[in-house]
């Protein structure tokens, strides 16, 4: 009988949080919603880690702080995306990309995320299921929150700092179904104002 399929997520869908749950609600209620989630900070450089543990502190992220959990995701995005900048794209591939045509950026930065998509989505179904607008789909998500509204944020922020780095500083990215609420994928809608 083979083993189940464990799946793994990068450190950073939880570090990212750490430094946002300090300055929101402090080190010891940060340290409390870790105990109850149960789930240890992982260290700085510590690998991949299991992904069951990153839905279980996302859905208490949510239990906890029901009225700031967007904001707190968000912020926890944005410093994911900012952290990919710094030590995972090679800055010549960073002014590449800027220096290219839009469409072209695009294409070229949504294949490198669809290739790196296992570091995000763990053992959901990542695609780009539409290219306009562009869209992005992680069927079977393991981070979306059970709920009635879509619960992704930190997944639409780190595509959103990605992508106004990178190609259009005007993106917005709109999550418009999730698994959470019942859909078979978590899809996120680039757009643009006017665009």
């Amino acid at each position: 009988m083979n083993a189940p399929v464990r799946g793994l997520i990068g450190p950073n869908a939880i570090l990212q949080h750490l430094p946002v749950l300090d300055a929101a609600i402090g080190p010891r209620q940060r340290d409390a919603l870790l105990y109850l989630a149960d789930v240890s900070a992982p260290p700085p450089e510590s690998g991949m880690i299991p992904q069951d543990d990153v839905a279980r502190f996302h859905r208490f992220v949510r239990l906890y702080l029901p009225d700031r959990a967007d904001a707190v995701q968000r912020a926890a995005g944005l410093g994911t995306a900012d952290y990919i900048l710094a030590h995972r794209i090679p800055r010549p591939a960073q002014r590449l990309i800027r220096l290219m045509p839009a469409a072209l950026g695009a294409r070229v930065l949504a294949a490198a995320i669809a290739k790196h998509a296992w570091t995000f989505a763990g053992t959901g179904a990542f695609g780009i299921s539409a290219r306009a607008p562009l869209t992005f789909a992680i069927g079977r998500n393991p981070l979306a929150v059970a709920g009635r509204a879509p619960s992704c944020v930190w997944h639409a922020a780190v595509f959103e700092r990605l992508f106004a780095r990178l190609v259009w500083p005007d993106v917005r990215v709109r999550e418009t179904a999730c698994c959470g609420c019942g859909d078979p994928a978590c899809r996120f809608e680039l757009t643009r104002p006017g665009g």
